[in-house]
């Protein structure tokens, strides 16, 4: 009778571990630091190529806009088409704006588009016309007691206006918007939660 091989297989224990091996377990600090570092980089990103979060700190936009409130400003719909007539916009003040406030800090500025490129515009009694017909707004403070204009918006460029036309530093004071200065688009105040919903 020949001699019994010895088994070769080896235990099932070791089967087991080296088809499912058990992981080393991770320092909590770094896995700590490693989430963190994640949601920092997806907020960043968020913040910088699609939407942000602004707050109104001044009356330039009033009735609309009142102090304090909280907006979301999208920054895609930019990238694929002009800004429409009517458009609540987020923009870095040009150095014209500035100088007329006299500010050494470059501040965000919001303001409404009124004036499209290669349209001549023109503010005179009370009210602001557009290639000499007058615009409806029904969403002024009140009508504006200067004149201005006819000025013809040059190419990519946009005449903007605060909805609270005589206390509004704005394109009246200090003229065209270049389109590469804008930051996006108001869409949504999300605070005060009783004047909660979208921006017209």
């Amino acid at each position: 009778m020949p001699d019994k091989q010895p088994d070769s297989t080896p235990p099932l224990t070791q089967i087991s571990d080296q088809k499912n091996p058990v992981p080393k377990p991770q320092n909590p600090w770094v896995e700590g630091l490693q989430t963190v570092a994640l949601s920092i980089c997806l907020a960043f990103g968020i913040r910088q190529f699609v939407a942000e979060a602004r707050f109104i700190p001044s009356e330039s936009m009033l009735p609309t806009l009142k102090i304090d409130d909280r907006l979301v400003v999208e920054k895609i719909s930019y990238h694929f088409n002009p800004p429409k007539r009517g458009d609540i916009i987020v923009f870095r003040a040009p150095q014209e704006a500035l100088d007329a406030a006299n500010s050494t800090t470059n501040d965000a500025y919001i303001k409404r588009v009124i004036g499209l490129p290669g349209e001549t515009i023109e503010v005179k009694d009370g009210k602001v016309f557009i290639d000499g017909e007058a615009l409806e707004e029904d969403y002024i403070q009140a009508p504006p007691v200067y004149t201005w204009g006819p000025d013809t918006v040059p190419e990519n460029e946009y005449l903007v206006l605060g909805d609270n036309r005589n206390s509004s530093s704005d394109g009246h004071v200090w003229g065209f918007l270049e389109r590469e200065s804008i930051i996006g688009k108001a869409v949504v105040r999300f605070w005060p939660l009783q004047r909660i919903g979208g921006l017209d």
